[in-house]
């Protein structure tokens, strides 16, 4: 099934939406806040991204229906798709939530969560890259660093709760810091289930 050089729509399509998520947690992750006007304009510019994204997985269902043969399950490419896009609607969610709260106070723990999502990203890339080459087998080492940044992020989690609850005595910075704490969590899960689906992938196909 894996002979041809040939690249396949459904491949190139799965790596052209991984490459949007890349470029909009990219762009998270570059942005500095300084102003309230600041949170405005990241979540305009990031809401673009989550709409070309969505934009991009209406384009693969339009295929996935039209098509009747797939290279691997179209379950598969339908669940790889969706998955990687929710690293990019829950990092919007996350800009959006700070703008929601006026709130421009970026801390180490949120740069290190999202320096980590950023290099999840990057990996994910990779192994699309490899996908449209049909090389299953090497997509296994970028899904196990994937799982590696999102075991990082885990620990940032736990020991910025800590410190949060230990210092600070305004309890509605508290909920603040801990709800946009938890929400990199998150967009950290996601990328561990895109992980997780291209090892299910692999297991079924290489």
């Amino acid at each position: 099934m894996f002979s041809s050089k040939r690249q396949d729509p459904f491949f190139t399509a799965l790596h052209k939406i991984a490459l949007n998520v890349q470029e909009g947690v990219h762009y998270a992750d570059n942005y500095r806040i300084d102003t309230v006007a600041d949170l405005k304009e990241i979540s305009v510019k990031m809401k673009e991204y989550e709409t070309a994204g969505d934009k991009l997985i209406h384009e693969l269902i339009v295929m996935l229906n039209k098509s009747f043969m797939t290279p691997i399950e179209r379950e598969d490419i339908l669940a790889l798709a969706i998955r990687m896009d929710d690293i990019l609607d829950e990092t919007e969610g996350a800009v959006a939530r700070f703008d929601m709260y006026s709130f421009t106070e970026i801390d180490q723990s949120m740069r290190d969560f999202l320096g980590y999502i950023t290099k999840a990203t990057d990996e994910i890339v990779k192994a699309m890259e490899l996908l449209t080459k049909r090389e299953l087998l090497g997509m296994r080492e970028h899904a196990i660093l994937v799982k590696d940044y999102e075991r990082q992020c885990d620990e940032i989690q736990r020991s910025s709760i800590k410190q949060l609850f230990l210092n600070e005595k305004d309890p509605i910075r508290l909920i603040k810091f801990k709800d946009l704490y938890e929400r990199f969590e998150e967009i950290a899960d996601h990328c561990q289930n895109v992980a997780n689906t291209i090892e299910t992938i692999i297991m079924r196909n290489a």
